[in-house]
């Protein structure tokens, strides 16, 4: 079958850019290896996502942002960053910018289901998308004029354009010959939605204990019981965390509220939980002929600076314009000169936070004494720096 434009998964990032692209004349397929009533309704997964002010409003362009439940879009005002037991605190307020909150969390399924929906939408109007389900990208290879996909069906798709959208770790990438930097960090972080006494009045959290690292991502109170809530993540090396996940209720309650030594008063597990290892990845190169790279595919981020599919979002709407731009004009949407400068649009807005969030994460998970006394040096003076955390809240609205 003979496509403009084939995407290869069919996850958050692929739906998106299929839905970006839906509409301009381009005959576009989806591969995605779940089955069709996992993508319609996409299970928990335990992540809840900080989205930018931009990529608010980025979801709302692609008709994502109404299809999610208003309680559901959960105003992140405040984000706060400590270490150790200090109750100190360096805060970015949301007065250091120009919204009356830093940004918004949604929960990864909801994100998934909506661009689901939209998609199907887009199909039933415009009647240019081929949604496979069930299949998986085999074998690829492409020359000067067009992209070769065979699926493990055996099934074979010819396109202009083959695009990556299969996750950090993308088969499709490295069966393009493209290497990839990868950092594993030797731990795992375990997330799951709690309930607490204490509001947090949705601020996040970012704490650097000694020995492990916490994260609180703020939710809208439950509906049902009306008490706080939020989604909690745990950083331990990875064999610290596999058996929180199968302990007791009870018992994880009584040690994740210890854990964040009782500040949140009570704790109450509310959900499922679930374990990822932490390993970012940045490939060398975003672009090949007749190929591109984008959401995980094109950086993994590790989740501490909560910038991964704000980028993964940011690459969907740079692809989509040099698409879009090439096909209005008659021209090749694969062209080397517009998929270079995608790369390099990319590259510029990706790759300085990438190791920036290297280093904080190397910085602020060692336990030596100087360590400690270091990270604790750089927040006083970070809180007392207005300049610096409106340069952090800038990063945070997704500010350009």
């Amino acid at each position: 079958m003979d496509f403009d434009l084939i995407i290869s998964g069919g996850g958050p990032a692929g739906l998106c850019l299929a839905r970006a692209l839906s509409g301009c004349g381009l005959r576009l397929a989806v591969v995605e290896q779940q089955p069709l009533a996992a993508l319609e309704n996409p299970a928990f997964d335990g992540r809840e996502i900080a989205l930018t002010q931009h990529s608010a409003q980025l979801m709302r362009h692609l008709g994502l942002w109404d299809r999610i439940e208003p309680n559901a879009l959960s105003p992140l005002r405040d984000a706060r960053v400590l270490n150790g037991p200090s109750p100190f605190a360096m805060v970015i307020g949301h007065g250091l910018g120009k919204h009356s909150e830093l940004g918004w969390l949604v929960s990864n399924h909801l994100i998934r289901r909506a661009a689901f929906e939209a998609v199907h939408e887009s199909l039933r109007k415009n009647g240019d998308i081929t949604l496979m389900d069930g299949e998986t990208v085999a074998s690829v290879r492409t020359d000067r004029g067009v992209a070769h996909v065979t699926l493990a069906s055996g099934a074979t798709l010819q396109a202009r354009l083959l695009v990556a959208a299969d996750s950090r770790f993308s088969t499709t990438r490295r069966a393009m010959g493209i290497a990839a930097d990868l950092h594993d960090f030797g731990r795992s972080m375990l997330v799951c939605c709690m309930t607490h006494d204490v509001s947090h009045e949705h601020a996040a959290w970012e704490w650097f204990g000694y020995g492990q690292t916490l994260a609180l991502l703020p939710m809208n109170d439950d509906p049902v019981t009306a008490k706080h809530r939020s989604s909690v993540v745990l950083t331990l090396p990875s064999h610290e965390i596999d058996p929180l996940v199968t302990l007791a209720p009870d018992e994880f309650n009584r040690q994740m509220a210890h854990r964040f030594e009782q500040r949140l008063g009570t704790m109450t597990l509310a959900s499922t939980r679930h374990a990822y290892p932490l390993v970012a990845v940045y490939p060398r190169r975003l672009v090949g002929q007749r190929f591109a790279c984008v959401g995980d595919a094109a950086v993994g981020m590790h989740p501490v600076t909560a910038h991964g599919f704000n980028f993964g979002l940011l690459s969907i709407d740079n692809l989509a314009g040099t698409v879009r731009a090439a096909h209005a004009c008659g021209c090749d949407i694969a062209a080397p000169a517009g998929l270079e400068r995608y790369e390099q649009t990319q590259r510029r807005a990706t790759r300085p936070l990438y190791l920036a969030t290297q280093l904080i994460t190397q910085i602020y998970t060692r336990d030596t004494p100087p360590a400690r006394a270091l990270r604790n040096l750089a927040l006083h003076v970070g809180e007392r720096f207005t300049p610096f955390k409106r340069l952090i809240a800038a990063s945070l609205t997704g500010g350009r």
